[in-house]
């Protein structure tokens, strides 16, 4: 698959298995195989469903790259292309830092080369998320933004590959852009951004300011044409 670690602008889509079983699952696949959507993450439900099944049913209906962003210990496959193995550096919670790692490490021992480490930080846009409320931790207030480009930086020092700056499911706004910039000019990896993101100004902004990926998900969901919109203006950049 294409690298995920270079500097070209990429778009993904974000599909939770709660949400892959009717007619619109189709829908969003097929546009985004028209779109050349760079690549299709998988998982991040709040339920257990088959991550196994879900991965198939997207690798039948398109060719689109498939990268597992598993939401527990029990969305873990081997039927992925890549795996972001995510560290949660924003909040305290042990577990998420490095306690289920541990535990998925002899499972994920024989695909190490598929292996992305993340440094997956919540910076609040808002009402408080979903992924804040099951994670136990915090989001870093988005006007706090010398707190998100510390994180940032002392993820990439211990070695993580890439950077996600995640306003979380649902969230009323995107990450400021002022924050992307602000991380942007601060570390070297990659820098995806995801949540919030409703409409193709968002879209623009967000590359504008630094972003090297954006993550789409509810907002495709609610109207798919914006996965369309995404595409047309990573092509621009």
């Amino acid at each position: 698959m294409k690298s995920l670690l270079n500097n070209d602008k990429k778009i993904g889509l974000l599909i939770d298995p709660d949400k892959a079983a009717d007619a619109s699952f189709f829908n969003l696949l097929e546009i985004a195989e028209r779109n050349k959507v760079d690549f299709i993450l998988a998982g991040g439900s709040l339920t257990f469903n088959d991550i196994d099944s879900l991965i198939g049913n997207i690798k039948k209906s398109c060719e689109i790259p498939v990268v597992l962003f598993p939401g527990s210990l029990l969305q873990l496959s081997y039927k992925a292309d890549a795996v972001f193995l995510l560290s949660l550096i924003s909040g305290r919670n042990p577990e998420l830092l490095i306690g289920n790692h541990v535990i998925a490490a002899p499972f994920l021992k024989n695909i190490k080369s598929k292996l992305i480490s993340v440094g997956y930080i919540l910076v609040g846009c808002g009402s408080k998320t979903s992924v804040e409320y099951i994670s136990q931790t915090e989001a870093i207030p988005a006007d706090k933004p010398e707190i998100v480009v510390a994180t940032a930086m002392a993820g990439e020092m211990i070695g993580m590959k890439m950077i996600y700056l995640e306003a979380g499911s649902g969230a009323k706004s995107h990450v400021p852009t002022a924050v992307v910039n602000s991380v942007r000019y601060n570390v070297a990896v990659p820098i995806a951004v995801g949540g919030g993101i409703t409409d193709k100004e968002d879209v623009k902004n967000i590359f504008s300011a630094g972003a090297d990926i954006i993550i789409l998900g509810n907002g495709c969901e609610k109207r798919p044409e914006l996965l369309s919109e995404a595409c047309e203006i990573r092509d621009g950049f």
